[in-house]
């Protein structure tokens, strides 16, 4: 049931959102963020998030200021930071009962998120699920073994087995809607932004210094081959390499390849299969802080990417992507606006995709199926646009 605010909801001075726990996740909130800002244009709004991406908020209109939180920290010391602010009302984005907790022991008085089981009772206002939203179902092995022919069943399972697929999806059922539909709890308008993240001429300038690109008159190309989520959202390495060669070869184009410290080992492999001279390639994987990502991102063309947090960066700060899609679905979590016709969005036709499962059970369909030269043909429409 869903409870409704008290009338100081209407007008509030501090406001504090609840921020999600993963980078692409944080982009896409930005649509929403943008859409309270202009409702409560002189509120003060905070924002609470992990350390790791208290910097993705440096300078953006939506934020006054960021109340970061490390991993481990326990909720009364995240409660604690969060009383200190005297906040007025608190909008909880993520969907755990950890996080409504927090705003509960803060003692804040209208708290604000979906209805979940386990947490209902540490909000004053639970939000319904919207008519439109689509769960990210994971299929199980043997759905994907049925579904593919691996392990054959009798026609009567097969016919069983399809009633339960993943409906077609529309527009309406992508990840920006489910947050937008909160701000409009709030009053906010729910209409469609697409996501935007800022950085600045100086810090832009400053990447291009340290990391020596001031001087370089070639179409700098980003390509980010990681995915933290696991080995099926990633493109084959190998693919990687030769659909970059390819492109290196037809543009003269510089490469600059990203990645955290755990991608280290897939981009030092990469590196390894492409010309050795530094006017070819950068390997920064693990050399960038999040603004410099974020200014180089910007610097780029075109990323080519699976779909990962930098895809979604890069999408929000205007620069075009490229993402070879396996085992999520571009419809609920894709770059951008959905359908934004600047990004090539590759699928396959394997009939088990999405699964939304870390590893593949099976041969790894969805991402064999597509092509080093469908991937080439997309980065160079891109350029050519």
């Amino acid at each position: 049931m869903e409870r409704h605010p008290q009338s100081s909801i209407l007008h509030p001075r501090r406001i504090v959102v609840r921020g999600t726990n993963w980078l692409g996740d944080a982009v896409m909130t930005t649509s929403a963020l943008l859409r309270l800002r202009e409702k409560f244009a002189d509120a003060h709004v905070a924002l609470l998030c992990p350390e790791k991406l208290r910097d993705l908020w440096v300078g953006h209109p939506t934020v006054n200021e960021t109340i970061p939180f490390t991993p481990g920290e326990s909720v009364f010391s995240i409660g604690k930071k969060l009383r200190a602010g005297k906040f007025e009302v608190a909008l909880v984005l993520p969907n755990s009962s950890r996080s409504a907790i927090e705003t509960r022991l803060a003692g804040i008085p209208q708290r604000i998120g979906y209805a979940r089981p386990g947490r209902n009772f540490f909000l004053t206002q639970t939000v319904a699920p919207r008519p439109e939203a689509v769960k990210m179902r994971k299929r199980s092995v043997s759905e994907i073994k049925r579904r593919t022919g691996v392990s054959p069943v009798s026609k009567v399972i097969s016919e069983k087995t399809e009633t339960g697929s993943m409906p077609v999806l529309q527009t309406t059922a992508h990840q920006i809607h489910e947050y937008l539909h909160l701000v409009a709890a709030l009053g906010a308008n729910p209409e469609l932004l697409p996501p935007q993240l800022f950085v600045t001429p100086d810090e832009i300038e400053a990447a291009r210094k340290k990391f020596g690109l001031e001087n370089i008159s070639q179409p700098v190309l980003g390509l980010n081959p990681g995915a933290e989520y696991g080995p099926a959202k990633r493109w084959p390495v190998e693919r990687f390499a030769a659909a970059v060669r390819e492109i290196q070869k037809r543009t003269n184009c510089v490469w600059l390849i990203f990645g955290g410290k755990n991608d280290a080992p897939t981009a030092n492999q990469i590196a390894s299969q492409l010309p050795s001279a530094r006017s070819h390639f950068l390997n920064l994987s693990g050399q960038t802080s999040l603004r410099e990502l974020m200014a180089l991102l910007k610097l780029s063309r075109v990323l080519l990417t699976n779909d990962s947090g930098p895809m979604h960066v890069a999408a929000a700060l205007g620069t075009p992507v490229v993402v070879p899609f396996g085992s999520t679905s571009p419809e609920l979590t894709g770059p951008g606006l959905p359908g934004d016709p600047g990004h090539r969005l590759l699928k396959s036709d394997a009939p088990c995709a999405p699964c939304f499962r870390r590893e593949c059970p099976i041969d790894f369909r969805c991402m064999n199926d597509i092509g080093v030269e469908r991937v080439v043909e997309a980065v160079l429409g891109v350029i050519k646009t």
